[in-house]
């Protein structure tokens, strides 16, 4: 449990345990303890005088130890499309962006994991602009509370992706946590991790009791191309990020999302078309290609292919046998689109 800069507590992200040892020497009955823990992960409430099943003289003896304090929401940028990004600003400065993309029937949020990103993918912004620092598993859960009630979306079918800032599995405690206080709220059907393919951290995410949807970035079809794309992830050779894909646990119907960022004249040949069913062979997967999204200033030299390139590449795949659909971005004109999101701090008027 993190403290506000006033030094109280931050019940957001708060353990039962936590809360009990908060509210040992006020009510330390079992059933406040719950009331506490389901109005913050529940009911996401924004205060304390949210909380109107407890006492008003336990909120009051709670208030002088404990606050409820998610990150503020500082910008919002709607899209021609209607997604919209926001950043949300934390107390030590730092900023960080999500998404919000309406679908019909549905909306999903996209989430971040760290202010920045130590993989350095080349297609990337986030990475252009270093590791920044991780998020908590509070920090990270306070997104979502934040997001959910400012887009009114509270009670609306969700999804949850993390496909934002950072490289969740190398913030694997902090993720696993959040997952815990997400599933008390969403399905984790209905969430989906997204890594660049850190070995460890797909052991480690395919020993949890519960586990969310899977997507791993793959992006190239050779180990040299993936370690000039993806320095960061270059330590884990392509066999074995496969080897751990194979024995990663899957429920019944389920599959591996495999995202494949096209870059013209690198990775969009015949030959990669031809390489990448053979490499992805008994697995079960789908796989998403989507058109690299540019920025001129943090990605120079680096375009998408034009769109005849894009759909030869997908029929290749198909005639293969793989499950293939081409994921145009949402958000682009905003910057929201996938690999345009960056970090800043309260001071960087970029």
């Amino acid at each position: 449990m993190t403290r506000s800069p006033d030094l109280r507590y931050n019940l957001v992200g708060a353990t039962r345990s936590e809360i009990a040892a908060l509210l040992g020497d006020i009510d330390p009955r079992p059933y406040r303890v719950e009331q506490v823990y389901h109005w913050m992960v529940r009911r996401l409430a924004a205060s304390l005088d949210d909380m109107t099943s407890l006492p008003k003289a336990l909120r009051l003896s709670l208030a002088a130890r404990a606050v409820v304090h998610d990150p503020v929401i500082v910008e919002e940028l709607k899209a021609s499309d209607g997604t919209v990004k926001l950043a949300l600003g934390y107390d030590d400065g730092v900023v960080i962006e999500a998404v919000v993309m309406a679908m019909e029937g549905h909306a999903t949020i996209c989430l971040s994991s760290q202010a920045g990103c130590a993989v350095g993918c080349r297609f990337c912004v986030t990475g252009a602009f270093g590791p920044g620092r991780h998020l908590s598993g509070g920090e990270i859960f306070g997104q979502y509370r934040a997001i959910v009630r400012y887009a009114n979306l509270v009670g609306r079918p969700l999804n949850v992706v993390f496909m934002g800032m950072g490289e969740p599995l190398l913030n694997f405690d902090a993720l696993a946590r959040s997952l815990e206080l997400l599933a008390e709220t969403v399905s984790l059907r209905r969430v989906t991790v997204s890594t660049s393919g850190i070995v460890p951290g797909l052991e480690r995410l395919a020993r949890l009791d519960r586990r969310p949807n899977l997507a791993v970035s793959l992006n190239a079809t050779t180990q040299k191309q993936r370690s000039y794309l993806m320095p960061g992830a270059a330590r884990w050779p392509l066999s074995e990020l496969l080897a751990a894909l194979r024995a990663y646990p899957l429920e019944r119907g389920r599959r591996i999302t495999i995202e494949y960022v096209l870059l013209e004249g690198f990775n969009d040949s015949p030959e990669d078309a031809r390489r990448l069913p053979l490499l992805l062979r008994g697995l079960p997967v789908k796989v998403n290609l989507i058109p690299f999204n540019p920025d001129s200033v943090h990605l120079p030299g680096l375009v998408a292919p034009g769109d005849e390139r894009i759909n030869a590449f997908a029929a290749q795949l198909a005639a293969a046998h793989l499950n293939v659909t081409v994921r145009w971005s949402k958000g682009r004109d905003v910057g929201a689109a996938c690999g345009q999101l960056r970090s800043r701090h309260v001071t960087d008027r970029a």
